[in-house]
């Protein structure tokens, strides 16, 4: 019998030491050495303090800053995920009609992008697109009491390409254009939900 088991029992622990320790610390060494940041979650830090992660939204709600999408998880990345709630759904027709009277009413504007009423699938999208970015700038130029060309360049300036130059839509990383505006557009004084305080 064991002349049936020693071979069995040295292929699992060979390849327990091969997939389970072995490929998983290789995997990480080339993870840190190619793409620390990436494998360190993208945090953004500023003053030796981490505010965030470039790839996980976060709710500001200033009219000072640029908003997120809508989260279905309420910004919580223990929770992520969307409502899962079909295009006919009565629940998501509501939240969308009450989401898209609300982007009208605070920028006074009759075009609503579709991403400033529709959560995305984790519910953690940090990004939003130009045309949402564009039409949040006059709230923001205005909160921060600073020429509106000043904010829509630095929507300009924070524009990432289509991954690829093929894949998605221009779009702007909302933590990291609400840092830029801090940088370079401060407030007089702090109000509330600054990515660094």
């Amino acid at each position: 019998m064991m002349t049936h088991l020693r071979p069995a029992l040295v292929m699992l622990a060979l390849m327990v030491g091969l997939t389970g320790l072995a490929y998983p610390l290789a995997m990480t060494g080339l993870a840190q050495a190619l793409f620390p940041a990436q494998a360190n979650a993208s945090l953004i830090a500023r003053d030796g303090r981490i505010v965030g992660s470039a790839l996980v939204a976060q709710a500001f709600t200033g009219a000072h800053y640029f908003h997120p999408r809508p989260s279905a998880a309420n910004f919580d990345a223990t929770d992520s995920g969307a409502t899962n709630f079909g295009p006919t759904n009565a629940a998501l027709i509501a939240q969308v009609a009450e989401r898209a009277e609300a982007f009208r009413t605070a920028h006074a504007v009759t075009v609503v992008p579709i991403d400033a009423v529709t959560a995305s699938a984790s519910g953690l999208d940090p990004h939003i697109s130009l045309q949402n970015a564009r039409l949040q700038a006059g709230r923001v130029a205005e909160a921060r009491g600073v020429p509106l060309r000043d904010v829509l360049a630095e929507i300009t300036a924070q524009a990432e390409a289509p991954w690829l130059g093929l894949f998605g839509d221009p779009r702007v990383n909302v933590l990291r254009l609400n840092l830029a505006l801090d940088d370079r557009l401060p407030l007089p004084a702090p109000e509330g939900d600054s990515p660094t305080g």
